[in-house]
């Protein structure tokens, strides 16, 4: 089978909520020789951008994006265990405190970057979903004079916008000059990351890992 037709099958898995069927296709792809972080970005990512792109146009509800998730999550307990064996080994890159903004229970996006960070050396301080910014700001001051960055993820528009107020917190709690900001999710952009001050966004799970080692340079 050749690769892209393993990743349409990866693909059409996520989109069809496929529990079983995934975590097999990511069984096969890896008995093929592909390396995990392709078969996340050009198979896997791309059923879960449809699925976004679908939520966000009222054609699909809640209950099918959480059982996509189930689907990713299915597919990533595979995954796992194989971008650990290429974690760089030594000194941690930093502390990463991942996040979902408060009022916002999304998750998928937030797991995949997560471990993807993890994958590349951060260590990880998960905070889950549904987080008070007050919560992060708490936890940034726990680690002053660490390398940390604030990983923080937004599906809806509301939700963005507390990350200006999380922006603003960190100033107020002369937080802001000892940790980096990173913040993603379908209505962030590089403009919205510019106009509250943070650091850097990214378009997917990959490339945030990249940007985050760039960051934290």
């Amino acid at each position: 089978m050749a690769n892209q037709e393993i990743f349409d099958k990866l693909r059409d898995a996520i989109v069809n909520q496929n529990f079983a069927g995934t975590a097999q296709l990511t069984r096969e792809a890896l008995a093929a020789g592909i390396p995990p972080l392709d078969i996340i970005t050009k198979g896997l990512s791309v059923g879960m951008k449809i699925i976004g792109d679908k939520f966000e146009a009222a054609e699909i509800y809640l209950p099918q994006i959480m059982m996509s998730g189930k689907a990713m999550s299915n597919a990533m307990e595979v995954l796992t265990p194989e971008l650990a064996k290429n974690k760089v080994e030594g000194e941690e890159t930093g502390l990463a405190i991942t996040f979902v903004a408060e009022g916002d229970i999304h998750d998928i996006g937030h797991r995949l970057v997560t471990t993807m960070l993890g994958a590349n050396g951060f260590q990880i301080l998960d905070l889950g979903v549904d987080v008070l910014n007050e919560t992060v700001v708490e936890e940034a001051a726990k680690h002053k004079g660490e390398k940390v960055l604030l990983v923080g993820s937004a599906l809806m528009t509301t939700s963005m916008l507390g990350q200006k107020d999380l922006m603003d917190r960190l100033k107020e709690e002369n937080l802001r000059d000892s940790v980096k900001c990173m913040f993603g999710g379908a209505p962030v952009s590089a403009k919205w990351i510019e106009e509250i001050g943070a650091d850097a966004t990214a378009e997917n799970a990959a490339e945030a890992s990249k940007v985050a080692l760039e960051v934290m340079k």
